[in-house]
């Protein structure tokens, strides 16, 4: 309810007799009257009863005011009224209530005793009439076509002269060829549009796209149209997330809350990729390596499978959209998926096409079926769960069964590019990356929990990336187009960027928040500790769009280590960057099991052991040419415990980090005068500005020796155990690389 303000009518007004004019003039003479402030409001006060609003704001604002002055009476109440003794004016009428209507010009004169054609003011002030029949008519020119963009300077070219009709066409074509049955050999009737707005439905009659090969039998699924909603704008993906997926809100911050569902992390146990006869040789196989085999015909079960989920819903979502900066190695992908979460998140974390490379998009390099919602079958040959995400190379397409977490789709996309990519003598990494004013970049290796995806993110630099990469002669380039940051004890004060990151246009995933207020508690872990935001890249102000970089001047490997006995920091040689980056070093805390009381060293290959598709060695063959071709230093930095062990020392400060890998980008680093460290070899500098000297070298830190050196030798024998996977492996053209990195590793 609106409260009023002011005066009320009628109320408050104290009467004030106006100045009458010596002489009378005749009743049907016109008089003119430049009234005063208080005048104007006794006035127009007295005729509002009788005359329209529109004249009444002009009355108002007139600079003078023309009347035929009819006679005031009193009623005995001390009111006054109008009584007209005089013949109103030909034309005049006669207003409700019997009153002579009041004629007033634009000059103020008489009204026909001129000559020229006066302009009246008292008019009808409506508008025109809206051109529409009905509500839905009026509804369709509320809206106007656009397509989603990503900012991106040094686009050329021109449209394709394509009709939009045949350009549309096209898409539904080869969206359907998409989606076709391998063993009906068919594809859907599909058709763009929202199945819930049924004017956008056609008619059985209507031609719609079907991408037709001799069909072996009907199918319920020939019968019914497939709608597409294609490549939806986050306002349009929130509005179908509102409206038909349960659990998903908007925050108080305007981010699209959602949950993933029974699998809140990825499944890497569920993972298989198919293995031919080229794969055989190509990817890593066996002990240590991410890669699960399955044969092509497991694989094509659970295609159809997911294929015939999406083609019996009324609505599927179809993603086009990039992979990588560099234009000369991007490649198309397609994601068709059943939510509108999936299709905001993959919005968000793909390179978002101009509607010039949307025009011209094509058929796809990469083609995902995502059926999350829907089970594989666990008595098919190789699963071992209701859960499948299955990558066939051969034919570049990827399916997701049994699990809607929406990083599956992001990370089986990063190991396609880990297959592709080193085909094009291109190296791709796991890794944050950043860039100072003048050209220098950093890349940031480290597992989750390092500080990777803050460290990358300096107000001071321009952020090129935070998670993945590729290195080419062209230099560095941004695989994905946003970030998907941890939000688990997000705080504006530590990490702004990100907080402020999330807003209108992001996917919060699995957060707590208040049921009225609509605030996320980052800090509530009552659904998972695996909380997450997806956010386009150029929601972090100092993004460096087009997302590339010249060659990188730094390479920082980050480990977390709860052990407490790595230096803040170490400047590394080739070998050690070698060594260290294919042994991936971090540490877990005590997890949730009862009587694990001590730190758990964790390894993981390249820092990505994950989704690598290689042999670990051959992407540090090519880590170690570009370092040396491009003269990069490689560094190891501790973002972990100091002082002891995770239980009884203590995390080294953020800030602490931070003006070390300020020294680093700066260079006054490489200055600096350095001492050698027991057992690892590690050189650590005696003196950063910022930092105090007594934790540079860890020893200085613990209070009981004995226990340092005991766990010093420890996690020493935790790094040679880990290694002797990689030993038989030959680095680079001869053996003397692999000999080198070996040598570069802990003595113990």
């Amino acid at each position: 309810m609106v409260k009023r303000s002011g005066p009320h009518p009628g109320r408050g007004f104290k009467r004030r007799p106006s100045a009458r004019p010596t002489s009378s003039p005749k009743p049907d003479s016109l008089i003119v009257i430049t009234p005063t402030l208080h005048d104007r409001a006794l006035v127009l006060f007295r005729l509002a009863s009788s005359i329209s609003p529109a004249l009444l704001r002009h009355l108002w604002f007139a600079p003078s005011l023309s009347v035929s002055r009819p006679k005031m009476a009193t009623n005995g109440n001390g009111d006054f009224s109008f009584s007209n003794t005089a013949a109103p004016p030909p034309g005049a009428g006669t207003a409700r209530n019997g009153l002579t209507k009041i004629q007033t010009t634009a000059n103020g004169g008489a009204g026909g005793g001129g000559s020229k054609k006066q302009s009246p003011i008292c008019h009808d002030d409506s508008a025109t009439p809206v051109k529409a029949q009905t509500i839905d008519e009026l509804h369709s020119l509320q809206k106007k076509r656009s397509a989603p963009t990503t900012p991106n300077t040094g686009v050329q070219g021109s449209f394709s002269p394509v009709s939009e009709e045949a350009r549309q066409k096209q898409q539904l074509q080869s969206i359907s060829a998409s989606l076709a049955s391998l063993t009906r050999e068919t594809g859907p009737r599909v058709v763009r549009g929202d199945p819930a707005r049924k004017s956008e439905t056609p008619k059985p009659s209507q031609e719609a796209s079907h991408y037709f090969t001799p069909a072996f039998a009907a199918s319920d699924s020939a019968l019914k149209f497939t709608h597409v909603l294609y490549n939806l704008s986050p306002a349009e993906l929130y509005e179908q997330a509102i409206k038909y997926e349960k659990g998903s809100y908007i925050t108080s911050s305007g981010a699209l809350a959602t949950l993933s569902g029974a699998k809140t992390g990825r499944s890497p146990r569920d993972k298989r990729v198919v293995k031919d006869e080229t794969t055989e040789d190509e990817l890593w196989w066996g002990k240590g390596s991410p890669n699960i085999e399955m044969d092509e015909q497991t694989f094509l079960v659970n295609r159809e499978r997911a294929v015939d989920y999406l083609n019996s819903l009324d609505k599927v979502f179809v993603n086009d959209q990039f992979l990588n900066w560099d234009p000369v190695n991007q490649i198309k992908v397609r994601i068709v998926s059943a939510r509108a979460y999936h299709s905001l998140f993959m919005h968000n974390m793909c390179i978002r096409p101009t509607p010039e490379e949307l025009e011209n998009f094509g058929t796809p390099d990469f083609t995902i079926y995502n059926a999350g919602q829907f089970p594989c079958n666990r008595y098919t040959h190789y699963m071992t769960s209701s859960t499948s995400i299955d990558l066939n190379l051969a034919r570049r397409e990827m399916v997701i069964l049994g699990t809607q977490y929406a990083g599956e789709m992001k990370k089986g996309l990063f190991s396609v590019m880990h297959y592709l990519m080193p085909k094009r003598q291109i190296l791709s990494l796991h890794s944050g990356c950043n860039m100072g004013k003048d050209g220098d970049v950093a890349l940031f290796f480290g597992l989750s929990g390092t500080g990777k995806t803050t460290l990358s993110t300096d107000h001071n630099r321009y952020l090129i990336g935070d998670d993945e990469h590729c290195w080419s002669e062209n230099g560095v380039s941004n695989i994905e187009g946003g970030c998907y940051a941890k939000c688990i004890d997000l705080s504006r004060e530590k990490e702004p960027d990100i907080w402020n990151a999330i807003k209108f246009g992001t996917v919060v995933e699995n957060v707590v928040f208040e049921e009225h207020t609509r605030e996320v508690d980052y800090s509530d872990k009552s659904v998972t500790e695996n909380t997450r935001a997806a956010y386009p890249i150029e929601y972090i102000p100092n993004a460096k769009i087009p997302c590339v970089g010249p060659h990188p001047k730094n390479v920082i490997l980050l480990a977390c280590d709860a052990f407490g006995v790595l230096p803040p920091v170490s400047k590394l040689s080739l070998a050690q960057t070698m060594y260290h980056f294919i042994s991936g070093y971090t540490a877990l805390v005590a997890g949730t099991e009862e009587g694990v009381k001590e730190p758990r060293a964790t390894f993981s290959a390249c820092f990505g052991a994950a989704f690598i598709m290689l042999h670990p060695t051959k992407y540090a063959a090519m880590l170690a040419e570009k370092m040396q071709k491009h003269g990069a230093t490689g560094w190891l930095v501790n973002t972990g415990w100091s002082g002891g062990s995770y239980g009884s020392g203590n995390r080294i400060k953020l800030p602490y980090t931070r003006k070390i890998i300020d020294a680093i980008h700066s260079g006054s680093l490489l200055e600096a005068s350095y001492k050698k460290t027991e057992v690892f070899g590690l050189e650590i500098p005696t003196e950063v500005e910022g930092v105090p000297s007594e934790i540079l070298d860890p020893v200085n830190t613990w209070s009981d020796k004995k226990a340092y050196n005991n766990t010093l030798m420890k996690l020493a024998e935790l790094f040679k155990n880990n290694f002797v996977t990689f030993t038989d492996y030959k680095i680079g053209e001869d053996s003397k690389m692999t000999e080198e990195i070996l040598a570069a590793g802990p003595i113990c």
